[in-house]
């Protein structure tokens, strides 16, 4: 797949009416945005449009309204925090393709900018309806896909608009898919990937691209349990997905070393952060015992390969991090990425929101915006949201 994509950069502008769709899918409580960074880091494409005197029509989704209107949803507040940060109003639609929107479409002027109305709020969206793209697309000149979260949905208003508009890549994309497609291609070496959570699973297919392209590929989180199970250690109560374990066989005899597992592991007698807790080497968990995180040995040794790397990935946290007393791996992990000289991307996700809870996340180089989005770009799978635009 080329991800060598044309940009507002390769056209002209000028009075043209553009359908911009952004990743505002923001953190609410009360109807009161949490955090503004997705909002934040689409202004670029959005002000580039908008000195070049375009017509901006901006939409998105939030959410899981399931296909139908739910005030809870709304895009309301974004539409309100859009209207300071741009430093004018940004009206909204009251619905998606309905009246409301045909006419704050067609109200938009060049210089202006204006937003439809969740577009989940339709269930024709998700199914990628040919009809419902079509009237998103009614109005406009051309398409920006400014939503890498997004990117892996072939939706109306992410894929579908593309059959009846050209369609380029917004800032923010560009920016994800030259860094996440230049660590797969041409990474500086060595080139470490540092994958957790909770499923082997959901991993899998990502070790096995990453496999071929990395020096190190360290295992961490409750993955990490079924690799160690393969090498025939006891595990206690911790989690294990029995029917991978021939595939972890065979994976680490294939990657000649490559792929390391923690030495020791923090453990608990329960899956509670108050529960009793003790650090066991890796693969001599007691019975009843589950692991929690990875132990101190394994923070320092994988640190140190964090720190001898030129590039490094990170997708997964290392242990229970949301629970206080098992938070340390995941900290240790972060912390060596902070301080490590390598070129370092966190693979969006939970590891974003970690570095972002211990105030890391300006010494990382490259904090991706789509965990699912990115997860499947580093599997080496198609986005469909990517695919359709127009190449270079």
């Amino acid at each position: 797949m080329n991800y060598s994509k044309k940009t507002p950069r390769d056209i002209s502008l000028n009075g043209k009416k553009v359908l911009v769709r952004c990743d505002f899918n923001v953190p609410m409580k009360d109807k009161t945005i949490q955090d503004d960074r997705r909002i934040v880091s689409a202004l670029p494409t959005i002000r580039y449009l908008l000195e070049h005197n375009a017509a901006v029509i901006l939409c998105s989704h939030m959410g899981r309204p399931k296909g139908e209107v739910n005030p809870k949803y709304s895009l309301a507040p974004v539409a309100e925090r859009l209207s300071q940060l741009l430093k004018q109003e940004v009206v909204l639609a009251s619905d998606v393709i309905g009246e409301s929107a045909k006419a704050v479409k067609a109200a938009c002027k060049p210089g202006q900018a204006v937003l439809l109305e969740n577009v989940r709020f339709d269930a024709r969206e998700e199914k990628n309806d040919p009809e419902f793209a079509a009237s998103l697309a009614e109005g406009v000149d051309l398409f920006v896909n400014d939503a890498f979260g997004a990117a892996h949905r072939a939706h109306a208003s992410t894929e579908g608009v593309s059959k009846y508009l050209p369609a380029y890549c917004g800032f923010l994309m560009e920016r994800e898919l030259e860094v996440l497609g230049s660590a797969l291609a041409a990474p500086a070496r060595p080139f470490t990937a540092v994958l957790g959570g909770a499923k082997i699973s959901d991993k899998l297919a990502l070790i096995e691209n990453l496999l071929p392209k990395c020096d190190n590929i360290l295992i961490v989180g409750g993955m990490s349990y079924t690799f160690r199970k393969a090498l025939g250690g006891n595990i206690g109560t911790s989690l294990c997905d029995d029917s991978k374990i021939d595939t972890l066989k065979a994976l680490l005899e294939q990657a000649k070393g490559k792929i390391q597992i923690p030495v020791d592991t923090v453990v608990a007698d329960k899956f509670d952060n108050d529960a009793d807790r003790q650090t066991v080497a890796a693969g001599e968990i007691p019975d009843g015992w589950e692991g929690m995180d990875i132990g101190p040995a394994t923070r320092e040794q994988f640190a140190q390969v964090i720190k001898n790397s030129g590039t490094v990935v990170w997708n997964g946290p290392a242990g229970v991090f949301e629970m206080s007393n098992f938070s340390g791996g995941t900290r240790a992990i972060a912390q060596a990425m902070a301080d490590s000289k390598a070129f370092t991307i966190i693979g969006g996700g939970d590891s974003a929101s970690a570095v972002e809870l211990m105030g890391l996340a300006d010494k990382i180089d490259h904090i991706s915006t789509g965990g699912g989005a990115s997860l499947e770009f580093l599997e080496g799978k198609n986005l469909p949201g990517v695919a359709c635009l127009e190449d270079k």
